[in-house]
């Protein structure tokens, strides 16, 4: 099939067979360690060589594909090659000249920049008539390393940093740098909310965010109504990955959120919807350790929780606050006094977090977040950064499987399709299920991986004037449906039945939160381009209504 404009590659486990992504599997914990050594001896060859039974070249060329890879767990699959779209591919002799360049020039006493390295491994490139990779492919290279092994090289086996680092190593993950950890967790918001038409109070949302450990820089969040879910963490992780250049322009905030990119390791509670497949599946193909809160071990997540406090007590000095509980709130109306619609939270909370939080001096850290962050860049490079972020969302989405029929495919009832489709359907007697992604919040596309495993084609619903319903919505209009005793559903009576819904609930949204509340749920958010930072949902860029409290500015820091 042709590359089309709306196709997203696919370069992680879902593309793999079973049996593929079992033998990718069993090389993982035998190929990493050796890939995050400066140097791979002749003898750690060969012991990996009798362990996955196979050759030593055979280990050299897996080593070489995992690097190249940026650290994907697919590039070992048996027949892949190395790299991915959008990733340059290191041949073995290039990888060779890398490696050297960084033991002998990186890796000394000296303490060279990183610089001086790029202009070592060009040079040595042009000496020998190969191309040299990119910086950001070197800097790729040097991730890598264990972050002990730089600082006994670079600082000396007896330096303090060297002794802090080695001791580490066996008492649980420690943050070296820049999303070396990162902790995500959800809560409601103390607060009360008005929705965008009538200014009526609807209720309070939920706050998922995540923050870097070793900065205390935050490096995402997302507001919502819509409970705690694995689309949740998704969008929040989507959001903490991207640049978000172009997200504060929306909002129309002149700061900077320079914290973006691909974190090491989550560290997770152990609620549900952080165990889920969309999950485990997404942090698998971008090399993200996962490790969840162990039974007894209260301060595993301590530093995210501390956050969630302050950031609640700083919610507290906003008009409509529910406090923290009923004792504290006394007798302050918090539903009379609300006044912030879903959107102007969300512009509140992104001015808190640029314009105020990053530049405290952080007693937990004793600097402001934002120049701990640079410093950590500075000292350890940029970490890995996602090149698209429309198409890391999608690594994160829900996953479902469907075979293709004459129609296209059918999801919930719908159908989806396009022309693009036309191969596959013709042979879809030798096609197996297919791999399809789709976010909750808005069912007018799906993502469908492709039969080779390389990229997914976003499908419209089959009838394009269909307007674009929720996950919620549907659901809704199906248990209606059903409980008016029609035993068939079809996607005409569920559009029909939406449409009623939304009426339905527009009439009794001045009578009733609940009804205000469901219309906020059940309108999807617009199309905006995760790539282009946006995440989040669409805000306006200034705060309109004059019966609206001023909002007081963020807020002294809290030592955690």
């Amino acid at each position: 099939m042709e590359e089309h404009a709306d196709q997203i590659a696919e370069r992680g486990t879902l593309g793999l067979s079973a049996d593929e992504r079992q033998e990718a599997q069993r090389r993982y914990p035998v190929v990493a360690p050796l890939a995050a050594q400066e140097l791979v001896s002749a003898a750690d060859a060969r012991g990996a060589a009798a362990l996955l039974g196979m050759s030593t070249r055979s280990i050299y060329t897996l080593v070489a594909r995992f690097r190249a890879s940026g650290g994907l767990m697919s590039s070992l699959a048996p027949g892949k090659p190395s790299g991915g779209r959008g990733r340059s591919r290191m041949p073995a002799r290039v990888d060779d000249i890398v490696t050297a360049a960084i033991y002998d020039t990186y890796l000394t006493r000296q303490k060279r920049r990183i610089v001086r390295l790029v202009e070592e491994v060009e040079l040595r490139c042009k000496k020998v008539g190969l191309p040299a990779p990119s910086a950001k492919t070197i800097r790729r290279r040097l991730e890598t390393i264990r972050a002990e092994e730089v600082a006994r090289r670079r600082e000396g086996p007896s330096s303090s940093e060297t002794r802090r680092l080695t001791s580490a190593a066996g008492h649980g993950p420690v943050a070296t740098g820049p999303l070396d950890i990162v902790q995500i967790d959800h809560t409601p918001v103390d607060i009360i909310l008005v929705d965008e038409i009538s200014r009526l109070p609807v209720g309070r949302p939920w706050l998922t965010v995540a923050i870097d450990v070793y900065s205390r820089c935050i490096t995402g969040f997302l507001v919502s109504f819509e409970a705690p879910s694995a689309t949740s963490v998704g969008l929040c992780l989507a959001h903490s990955g991207v640049d978000k250049g172009a997200y504060l322009d929306g909002l129309g905030l002149d700061t900077e959120w320079p914290i973006a990119g691909v974190p090491r390791l989550l560290h997770l509670d152990n609620a549900a919807e952080f165990h889920g497949e969309a999950l485990a599946r997404g942090c698998q193909q971008h090399g993200i350790g996962l490790e969840y809160r162990p039974k007894g071990q209260p301060h595993f997540g301590g530093v995210i929780e501390r956050l969630i406090g302050t950031l609640m007590g700083l919610v507290h000095d906003l008009p409509g606050t529910t406090f923290s509980n009923p004792a504290e709130r006394g007798t302050y109306d918090s539903d009379a006094a609300a006044v912030l619609t879903l959107s102007e939270l969300e512009h509140w909370l992104a001015l808190a977090i640029t314009g105020r939080y990053h530049h405290e001096v952080h007693e937990g850290i004793m600097e402001p977040p934002l120049v701990r962050w640079k410093r950590g860049i500075a000292e350890h490079g940029d970490p890995r950064t996602v090149s698209n972020g429309r198409e890391y969302l999608v690594d994160f989405l829900p996953v479902v499987r469907r075979t293709i029929q004459r129609d296209g495919f059918t999801l919930d009832h719908i159908t989806y399709y396009s022309d693009v489709l036309r191969p596959w359907i013709a042979n879809r007697d030798r096609c197996r299920s297919f791999l399809i992604r789709r976010d909750p919040r808005d069912l007018s596309q799906i993502f469908v991986l492709e039969p080779d495993g390389r990229s997914y084609v976003t499908l419209p619903c089959r009838r394009l004037e269909r307007p674009g319903i929720s996950l919620f919505e549907h659901r809704q209009a199906v248990r209606m449906i059903r409980a008016g005793g029609r035993a068939q559903v079809d996607e005409e009576v569920i559009f029909r039945t939406v449409e009623q819904q939304r009426g339905l609930v527009k009439a009794a949204a001045k009578k009733s939160r609940a009804a205000r509340r469901q219309l906020m749920r059940q309108t999807p958010p617009p199309e905006t381009p995760v790539g282009c930072g946006a995440a989040l949902p669409t805000v306006e860029n200034e705060i309109v209504g004059d019966d609206q409290a001023s909002v007081s500015p963020p807020f002294p820091m809290e030592r955690w």
